[in-house]
Order: structure tokens, then sequence, then C-alpha cells
């Protein structure tokens, strides 16, 4: 039942500081014992091979936390493990990199080890915002980093934050435009949004965070940043991704079109079909208790309604929309009242094999999402 790719994922857990924004799974640590979390990761590799023994891999992707944090050897003993039971001659391997000079460093060994997309946290494209956001390093920091990156990586990526606390249009306008004279075939633009358990959440519960942008101008700057990326060549193909043609992520493709995908590493994920049924894995999110004690991968089947609205929720973010097709194989068929209700109030396009969100439906995915499993 799986068209969409497969993918590994491989998570890092531990970064050089913790942003203030940040709700993933990665932590501060003085020091990493390299050679344990080398070891820890074949094991669970090892455990792995199970699943789908001998295919092609669509991706790997190094993800944290701050993978470019670790040993270059480490990642190669990763690639090099799951290349004994994958086939990874046309698979897209991505790290997570941070743009500080110590991890720009390691690129040329990275690239050695197997890797051949890099993908850096920028975030921003003015210093103050970059101190205010807790990032370590400096926009000219940035910009060396993507100059080093650009020579050993076949293909890169930044992530750029907006709607950040103060920011006008006018302010996003200018600083993206900068930004985009140093682009790469690939962006990933974000609206800061407030997660729980972060220290910005701490923040505005007590009235201190101050100065974040209203729902109107946070729309605003969302679409005049889709109208601005399709007009320099960008597609907007995912609701914060932006690529030029062929450029796409094929890694996160694979999650937005519900494909397999293998994770290991402290709370990573997984969602494989096996004999017809939809298998989630979650690993322990505890970086200590899963090296030490606690590695393992609990698994469960889930439900056909968990399948439906998995997949409506991953694929309602793509350009290219749901399958009619797919929805039918998870034994779920929209009402066609439905679709001309969505399709009328323009938040729906609707063809003869998908249906998808239009530029108005991508501002309410959620309320699109509870509306269509009614």
């Amino acid at each position: 039942m799986n068209n969409g790719g497969f993918a590994f994922y491989v998570h890092w857990p531990f970064c050089q500081s913790k942003c203030p924004y940040c709700d993933f799974n990665s932590h501060v640590a003085k020091t990493i014992d390299h050679s344990a979390w080398q070891t820890a990761y074949l094991e669970e590799i090892d455990k792995l091979k199970h699943y789908r023994t001998g295919d092609k891999l669509t991706s790997i992707y190094f993800g944290g936390g701050t993978p470019s944090t670790a040993d270059p050897k480490t990642i190669s003993a990763i690639i090099n493990r799951i290349g004994k039971y994958w086939d990874l001659e046309e698979a897209e391997i991505t790290l997570e990199a941070n743009p500080a000079s110590v991890d720009a460093d390691k690129f040329q060994a990275f690239a050695h080890a197997g890797v051949n997309r890099i993908s850096m946290g920028f975030q921003a494209f003015n210093n103050a915002d970059l101190k205010r956001l807790g990032r370590l390093h400096t926009v000219e920091e940035s910009l060396q980093a993507l100059d080093i990156a650009q020579k050993y990586f076949e293909r890169t990526n930044f992530d750029l934050i907006y709607a950040r606390q103060d920011q006008t249009l006018k302010d996003w306008q200018n600083e993206l435009n900068e930004a985009l004279k140093y682009a790469p075939d690939h962006l990933s633009l974000y609206q800061l949004t407030v997660e729980d358990g972060t220290a910005f959440a701490n923040l505005y519960k007590h009235g201190k965070l101050r100065g974040l942008p209203t729902d109107d101008l946070a729309a605003d700057i969302y679409d005049w940043t889709s109208a601005a990326m399709q007009a320099r060549g960008y597609d907007h193909y995912e609701v914060s991704n932006f690529a030029r043609a062929g450029e796409q992520s094929r890694h996160n493709l694979v999650y937005w079109r519900y494909g397999d995908y293998l994770g290991i590493g402290p709370g990573a994920h997984g969602r494989i079909w096996e004999n017809g049924k939809r298998i989630a894995t979650a690993q322990t999110r505890n970086p200590n208790g899963w090296l030490l004690t606690e590695r393992n991968e609990p698994s469960t089947v889930l439900e056909s309604f968990e399948v439906i609205e998995e997949y409506l929720m991953m694929s309602l973010r793509l350009n290219e929309g749901t399958s009619f097709d797919r929805l039918t194989d998870f034994g779920f068929d929209i009402p066609n009242e439905k679709l001309a209700e969505l399709s009328i109030s323009k938040h729906l396009w609707v063809s003869n094999s998908h249906f998808g969100a239009t530029a108005q439906g991508r501002l309410v995915l959620n309320a699109i999402l509870r509306e269509l499993l009614i």
C-alpha cells in the first residue's frame, strides 16, 4: 500500500545550546561519548534490518538536535551500516547543520562520509534577531558556512523564521530579498510559533514575549512570501517549503506522501506497512535512557481511522494534494457535497485524481481536516 517512498531517519539529540522557540527533542550535554552513541545506532539499525530488506531507500535524514555536532566517523558508520541492508545508490542523504564555524569545519568530512545534502538553520538574516532567537552564529558566519557547504555538497538548504517579534511586513520583505541573493535551490520558511514547553512559551505566559504579530499580519507575510518565492522561480510545494524544479526534499516528501520510514535515536518515530497493516514505532525520548537501558522500539498497529487522519494531515500540506485512489485504498471516501462545499468556499481545489488546499485553505488546514473527517 506504499507508494510514497522509503526513508530512514536518524535523530541526534544534542545541541550546543537550547533555542528558546524550540520544542524538538534536543538537549545540551557537557560531554558526549561518541563511541557509545555510534555503537548504539549501529545496534538499532541491525534490529530493523527485517523491514523491507534490500529495498531501495529514497533517503536518509540526520535530524536533531544538531547532527553537525556529531563525530563524522559516527555519521559514516551509520550510513555504511544502513547500506549493508538497503540500497543507497540513489539515496538523498541530508544532514542538518549549525552554521557556526566549528560545524562548518566538518563539512568536508561529512561529504566524504556520504552526505550529499546539507540543511542549515540560518533562522534570521540580521544579527539582532539571531541573538533574540538564541542562535550562536552571526549572519556573516551563516554566509561563510553556506559558501563552504556549496563546495562539498550537491544540494543545500537553509531555514528562515518569519513573523518574529516586532517584525513588519517590510522588514521581512527586505530580509528575504537579501537572503535570496545567496539562496540555494531549496528554502524552508517557517512562521514563528510559540510551542508549549519552550522558553518562549514561559515568557508568553507571563506577558514578557512582546511584539508578536497579529494573525492578520502573519497571514499577510505568508501570502507575500508565497507569491514572492514563486515569482523567483520556486515551487511552493509544501506549506513551509520552496524549491526549484527537481530540488524538493525527497526525504520530507516521503512523510508528506505517507510513505514508509524507519527511525532510530531518542524519540525517533517510524511508519511502515507490514502484512497490510500500518505499523507505528516510537523510541524512548530521553537520551540517557535510550542509550543505556531503554533502547527498544515499541510498535503499535494503527487503526484505519488513524491511517486516514494521518494521510490527510500530511498530504494536504503538499501542493500536489491528496490522492483519491489512496484514500479509497484506506477505505475512506469523502462525500462529493463536502468537497463541493469546500471548493465553493475556495478552501480546496479538486481534480479528477486529487484534491488539495488552496492558498486560502493552507491558512486553516486544521479546520479543513476537521471538516473532511466529520
